[in-house]
């Protein structure tokens, strides 16, 4: 086997890919830039023509990226994502070391049956809002979430494009063709072995940095400042109870503040109740109050105090509703008036708490106060509603409402896109682009997402950064490039033990999937690499089977897909990705070789 001559144009593509990664380590511009470098300094070079230069912008990868964006948006915005996640940190708890088990695993799961930057995307609105929940640094959970989509690809034979292509390229050479779970026992070694990494390892080779928006503090905490309000307790009231009290006479009696209440445990919801309204037998209600007070009330009316919500789990969690501070403004029209006298709770559909006025706080009575300005009004409600009342220029509110506003009202639609574009993807023969496209643009039409929410949704550095790499493949392709690189490796070998000889194949696919796309990378070195096993003695499935493994060992530069999109919402460096990535593509080669050894015997 004779490697291909060197030509001006392979040294020409070599100084091209030394000068990206180079930038991409020292970082004196932005990642998307460097791309956006190389698209336009390949055809000036001559090394693609002008076509091929902005052809990844309109490829199939980024397409589908951006439309799997979109589908993901519509699935959080309605609730739905959150729905799974909810159960995973409800077991999680605050434990970083937990969190990244559960979701790295439920995301290693689901890419092992789509592609990995489906299961990625869907998952990284949920993954930002938990973040928030929980204070842990988004950058600590994004990278080992990210690597876990990646490594579930592994897990079955439909995993990822490479794997999906294998048979394929066996086809020719009449090897016989692996089977869907024929490469299970290795895909879930190399996932577990990359979840105990970051768990064990995690804090040393993880930056601790917050991502725009996700600041501590950003939230209002009214535990702090109201330190009299206590927290929020599910109560019921017993069945055949003779004495039934009224949400007024709760907050005016043992300062217990009613923001939700169902009269019939649960097939009614009231949010917020409103004040004259009974608790009678079998109702459910949630109050705020100190819990003296709840004792105390729960002891007179012989009220059940639940351990935590229940009912009202899902309309009152973080996500849906929360506490805001609002200040009475100095030109507001409800100076001079009381809370009763605006008909406040049932013209905004939100609680009152306490008022703060001049270093007094006022937990009762809060109806009859003739509000001034500067007062703080402290509010319990849906975000919905606060982003309404914001538009009310008779408020100032002392924090940002930065929570999202959810619409669980519109989760079937949502549900029934995401249906269409997989059922698509199973049941057709179109390309994976026009499928998921076709869920992104229900999802507007069906007025889940407005156009702007989806122009909103997509980072645009993704798209760019993936964008502007493809070309830099190409070149490396057409070029023979790559061929030369991998012929004079191979030549350079010479006659080794099989099990070096699958090692060397692995890290010379981990090299080349780092700079051209998995597929190109797959396609080039499976010819290559069956020929090379054949001629030493060496079973060539196994040296096609590390090939199409070894192409998702991708960690060591945010150039793969998943990585790229979890780039900017992490607000990871290259350097990030290298320090962490580069241990990860050591443990993946190790492990998948040992594990190929013991299922096969090598």
């Amino acid at each position: 086997m004779s490697a291909p001559t060197l030509t001006t144009d392979m040294i020409l593509v070599m100084l091209m890919i030394g000068v990206a990664v180079f930038l991409f380590i020292v970082e004196w511009v932005r990642v998307d830039v460097v791309a956006i470098i190389m698209m336009v300094a390949l055809p000036i070079l001559g090394l693609v023509s002008g076509k091929d230069a902005f052809i990844g912008l309109s490829s199939n990868a980024v397409v589908s990226i951006i439309a799997v964006i979109i589908i993901g948006a519509g699935l959080d915005k309605t609730g739905i994502i959150n729905r799974v996640v909810a159960p995973i940190v409800r077991l999680a708890g605050n434990s970083p070391s937990r969190i990244i088990l559960m979701l790295s695993g439920t995301v290693a799961s689901i890419s092992s049956f789509m592609q990995n930057i489906g299961a990625a995307a869907l998952f990284l609105p949920a993954i930002q809002r938990v973040c928030r929940q929980t204070g842990i640094p988004i950058s600590q959970v994004l990278m080992p979430v990210g690597y876990s989509a990646i490594l579930g690809g592994t897990i079955t034979l439909v995993g990822c494009s490479p794997l999906i292509l294998l048979n394929d390229l066996l086809a020719p050479f009449e090897l016989k063709p692996f089977g869907l779970f024929d490469v299970t026992p290795i895909g879930l070694a190399l996932v577990t072995s990359g979840i105990l990494y970051f768990i064990l390892f995690g804090r040393f080779v993880l930056p601790a940095r917050e991502a725009d928006g996700d600041e501590p503090g950003s939230q209002f905490d009214a535990a702090e400042s109201y330190r009299h309000l206590g927290k929020m307790h599910e109560m019921v009231m017993p069945e055949n109870s003779k004495e039934t009290p009224t949400v007024r006479a709760l907050r005016d009696h043992f300062l217990l503040h009613t923001v939700a209440l169902s009269p019939d445990g649960g097939r009614t919801k009231l949010i917020p109740p409103d004040p004259d309204a009974g608790i009678d037998s079998g109702a459910v209600f949630v109050v705020f109050g100190r819990p003296d007070m709840v004792k105390k009330a729960a002891d007179i009316y012989g009220l059940q105090v639940k351990p935590e919500l229940d009912v009202f789990r899902d309309e009152l969690s973080p996500n849906m509703a929360g506490i805001v501070e609002a200040v009475v403004a100095p030109r507001s029209s409800f100076i001079g008036k009381t809370l009763r006298q605006m008909r406040f709770r049932k013209e905004f559909q939100v609680t009152p708490l306490a008022i703060y006025r001049q270093d007094k706080i006022f937990y009762a009575g809060l109806s009859t106060i003739v509000l001034r300005p500067g007062d703080a009004i402290l509010l319990h409600g849906t975000w919905e509603r606060f982003h309404i009342l914001r538009e009310n220029n008779s408020f100032i509110f002392t924090h940002p409402v930065d929570a999202e506003v959810l619409y669980p009202q519109k989760a079937i639609r949502a549900a029934i896109c995401f249906a269409v574009a997989i059922g698509m993807v199973i049941f057709t023969d179109l390309k994976l682009s026009v499928c998921l496209m076709t869920g992104a643009l229900g999802m507007i039409l069906t007025k889940v997402l407005t156009i702007d929410e989806a122009y909103q949704s997509v980072d645009w550095r993704t798209v760019f950064l993936l964008g502007g790499l493809i070309p830099l493949g190409i070149a490396t392709e057409k070029t023979g490039t790559a061929a030369y690189i991998a012929q004079r490796v191979l030549m350079l070998l010479g006659q080794v033990e099989p099990i070096v000889l699958l090692a060397v194949i692995g890290i010379l696919s981990t090299v080349f999937t780092l700079v051209i796309s998995n597929v190109g990378a797959t396609v080039l070195l499976v010819p290559l690499v069956v020929n090379m096993a054949i001629g030493a003695g060496v079973d060539p499935r196994m040296a096609a089977l590390v090939v199409g493994l070894a192409t998702s060992n991708s960690f060591m530069l945010p150039t793969h897909q998943v990585n790229a999109l979890y780039m900017g919402p992490g607000r990871y460096r290259s350097i990030d990705f290298m320090k962490a990535g580069t241990i990860m593509s050591v443990i993946f080669i190790v492990v998948m070789i040992t594990m190929i050894s013991i299922v096969y015997g090598i």
